[in-house]
């Protein structure tokens, strides 16, 4: 793992302390490599003492559910275990925290219990809800002058919509599942000769990233998907009817991939009347349905055979085929967390940027989490068609080098092993 030299600290000026982390939102493939990375370097500091793992996010903390990862990551082997287990090991949650100037309460409890642990740094690894309870744990630290505990947000999404970052660990990972779904989805539809139609429904409600990513398979010489649809176009059924006629006499298995999150003109969800309405504590509406929608479309108005096959969380717990570039990009990224935490940093999150695409390179810095808190990134507009029916090659350029290498499964008993707490 290497000396903590290349973190440029002086040893000295460290307090002994105990760190904690914690894992927030949606689990992706990638989430634990992050914790994995946080452990990594926390470790190679001897005033460092304990590295808790907190157990459901900020719920965890008011609870003070926590575990010692020294007594969990016991060899290099559960270590490697832990970078190829999906979902987030130590739980998650999804808690919105409320303002501290109106309800104090809250994060007077958080702190009374990370100084009762002597927590000097809190580590929280999540999207841009868990980027809200970054920033606003922050901005009470700030307020009330309490210096001794730092904390820091660490990106993951499969979504890839948090802003201030060129890409979020995971979405590598889930791109690549879903890309190589789809070609072997193509695979399986080409058997047969009659004419057919397959719908593919990604993850997505409101930026397109997933879907986007389906056009990876053309690298290989792949015509499929024949069309993607983003949120970040309008949605509208009769084009879509049109778009698919067309692409039937051109191919005789049809490959459309659309984003649950697509919205007509009028700003309602395509598929609404398949959506339960219901929403989760941040006011984000749960979606699914687009699938069946337009597979009941397709065999009332032009009436082939047809499909709609959901991807559902497979797109983030699906290791078998976990892109190396990300697993190692969010392992690399926890660890420089560490290192902006023991710099003095508070209150930020930790960011890609990109330097280069061929060959792919970029370095880790740092921002403000109230800037990536409760915001989105789309998918960008002009790398869509000017249909809004598919991508254009600007996005195979982004996309491609996240996607890269594989981490291959420790196997026993012909199965995968994973990492449990």
């Amino acid at each position: 793992m290497g000396g903590m030299a290349e973190f440029g600290i002086l040893l000295s000026q460290i307090k002994n302390m105990n760190i904690a982390v914690a894992q927030s939102g949606g689990p992706t493939c990638a989430i634990n490599a992050s914790l994995a990375g946080v452990y990594s370097a926390a470790g190679q500091i001897k005033d460092i003492d304990k590295i808790y793992g907190v157990l459901n996010g900020i719920e965890g903390i008011l609870k003070n559910e926590m575990v010692d990862l020294s007594e969990k990551i016991t060899s290099d082997v559960s270590y490697q275990l832990l970078l190829r287990t999906p979902s987030a090991v130590l739980g998650s949650c999804r808690r919105k925290l409320p303002d501290h100037k109106v309800e104090s309460e809250i994060y007077e409890k958080i702190t009374e219990i990370l100084r009762k642990r002597d927590v000097g740094m809190f580590f929280y690894i999540g999207g841009n809800d868990s980027m809200d309870t970054v920033a606003k744990y922050s901005a009470y630290l700030r307020d009330k002058k309490i210096d001794d505990i730092k904390m820091i947000g660490i990106p993951k999404t499969i979504d890839n919509d948090l802003c201030e970052t060129d890409h979020s660990p995971g979405y590598g990972s889930a791109a690549k599942y879903v890309a190589a779904s789809v070609q072997e989805i193509t695979r399986d539809s080409n058997v047969y000769s009659i004419p057919s139609v397959t719908v593919i429904e990604t993850m997505g409600r409101h930026a397109g990233w997933l879907a986007a990513a389906a056009c990876c398979i053309r690298a290989n010489g792949e015509s499929a998907p024949h069309l993607v649809y983003l949120p970040e176009t309008t949605f509208s059924i009769e084009s879509f009817l049109s778009d698919v006629k067309n692409e039937m006499k051109k191919h005789r298995a049809v490959i459309v991939v659309v984003s649950e999150g697509v919205k007509t003109a009028e700003g309602k969800f395509a598929a609404e009347e398949y959506q339960s309405g219901q929403k989760d504590v941040f006011g984000h509406s749960y979606l699914s349905g687009i699938g069946k929608f337009l597979e009941k479309l397709v065999a009332a108005e032009i009436g082939c055979k047809v499909r709609s096959i959901e991807l559902n969380v497979m797109q983030r717990c699906s290791s078998h085929i976990a892109s190396l570039e990300d697993i190692k990009s969010s392992e690399a990224i926890g660890m420089a967390a560490v290192k902006a935490g023991l710099s003095g940093k508070s209150g930020c999150m930790m960011t890609f940027v990109r330097e280069s695409d061929m060959p792919y390179s970029y370095r880790i810095d740092t921002v403000d989490a109230a800037k990536a808190a409760n915001s989105e990134k789309f998918f960008p507009r002009e790398w869509i068609n000017e249909a809004g029916n598919n991508v254009l090659a600007p996005a195979y350029d982004y996309i491609m080098p996240l996607i890269q290498g594989e981490l291959h499964a420790i196997m026993k008993n012909g199965m995968p092993l994973n990492f449990v707490i």
